[in-house]
């Protein structure tokens, strides 16, 4: 039989509507521990490579017969080989075109929502890393927030809905993934905004933003109110869009809350987290949708592929929100800590501008999951 290709986006899909898929993951199992693709209905199986190189007979009680099977691996190499041994027992087997470095990149575009006048704002979902950016569109004009080093994504799906980006901002200095938004202000032309807080190791140049500011895009007015949020770091900023979004970048999430130790200063930054989530959000109107930076877990995802929940529902739901003794709190997010990201000091660094790490490098930086979350 021919093995055929499944792609990132076919993936997507599936994790979206949460369909059945069987899995065979063929990586090493410490890789495949630390990540790997998920859906809710999904089935899995880690056989690592190199134990089927004499071919697959001995796993094929452990592979059904009746459902779709994707085999997985890092780059794609693997996984064509051991799909070819499965078709040839006559199973409906897959490859994983591009491997797990293809799941990294994959971002999903999803309409969040119309803006009161006139627009729409678009979350861009990366399946594979938790990561959510945004951009928000107005006759003519877009603005992007948190993009990844995926920019051709941005741009492209700018053409396509006819808006020039003006604007991109980065709601604090990424640890976790590297951030587009300065290349996209250079093919743009576009203004490139960073809390000047995160920025003061940066060598290249920046808008300033800081609370207060307004951004207007388009003849409809939409504003766009940055609103000092420190905690993850000590220039973390979140977004009001419309009167009707907060963009909470990586301080508050859906189902908890954000880490502040990536720079090395959770003793001296939990205080900020606790008052921008416990006073500063408190302040806002209960029917904001959260729209954060990241999601940890699948199930966090709504039924349209969306991240999002009412700021109100979160303070009744979000246990990072709901820990009323401050001594509590502060053990919760400095000792209860998951691992920090992958290479998150080299990441920060290209984020300042200090490294410049080639394409390939890049890749291999950001492998893994997301890992911006107190746990």
């Amino acid at each position: 039989m021919t093995i055929k290709p499944m792609n990132s986006r076919e993936v997507a899909r599936k994790v979206i509507e949460k369909k059945e898929l069987f899995i065979l993951d063929v990586r090493n199992q410490s890789d495949y521990a630390d990540w790997k693709i998920e859906g809710e209905n999904f089935e899995y199986l880690n056989i690592p490579y190199f134990e089927l190189l004499d071919g697959v007979e001995e796993i094929m009680d452990k592979v059904p017969t009746d459902k779709e099977i994707l085999v997985v691996c890092a780059k794609e190499g693997s996984s064509m080989m051991v799909a070819e041994m499965l078709a040839d027992q006559g199973l409906n087997v897959f490859y994983f075109e591009g491997g797990m470095k293809s799941w990294s990149e994959y971002l999903e575009p999803v309409k969040v929502g119309d803006l009161k006048d006139g627009g729409e704002l678009y979350q861009f979902v990366r399946l594979g890393k938790g990561c959510l950016s945004y951009m928000v569109v107005s006759n003519g004009e877009a603005v992007i927030i948190d993009a990844t080093r995926m920019t051709d994504v941005y741009v492209n799906f700018a053409r396509e809905v006819g808006a020039k980006i003006t604007h991109i901002f980065d709601t604090h200095l990424h640890a976790d993934h590297i951030s587009g938004g300065r290349l996209i202000a250079q093919i743009t032309g576009g203004t490139y905004w960073l809390p000047p807080k995160d920025a003061e190791e940066v060598v290249f140049e920046y808008a300033a933003l800081e609370g207060g500011t307004d951004v207007v895009i388009g003849n409809s007015t939409i504003n766009i109110h940055a609103l000092y949020s420190p905690g993850h770091t000590i220039g973390s900023t979140s977004f009001v869009v419309d009167e009707k979004y907060l963009l909470s970048g990586d301080i508050l999430f859906i189902d908890s809350i954000g880490r502040p130790d990536l720079a090395g200063m959770a003793e001296d930054w939990v205080g900020d987290l606790r008052e921008s989530l416990y006073t500063r959000f408190r302040e806002l109107s209960d029917d904001l949708i959260v729209l954060p930076a990241h999601f940890m877990i699948i199930e966090e995802l709504n039924e349209d592929g969306s991240v999002a929940e009412k700021l109100g529902t979160l303070f009744a739901k979000n246990h990072g929100l709901n820990i009323q003794d401050e001594a509590e709190f502060r053990a919760l997010v400095t000792e209860n800590l998951p691992p920090q990201p992958n290479s998150y000091q080299e990441i920060r660094q290209t984020n300042m501008g200090n490294i410049s790490p080639d394409e390939e490098q890049q890749r291999e930086m950001e492998i893994g999951p997301n890992r911006c979350a107190v746990r």
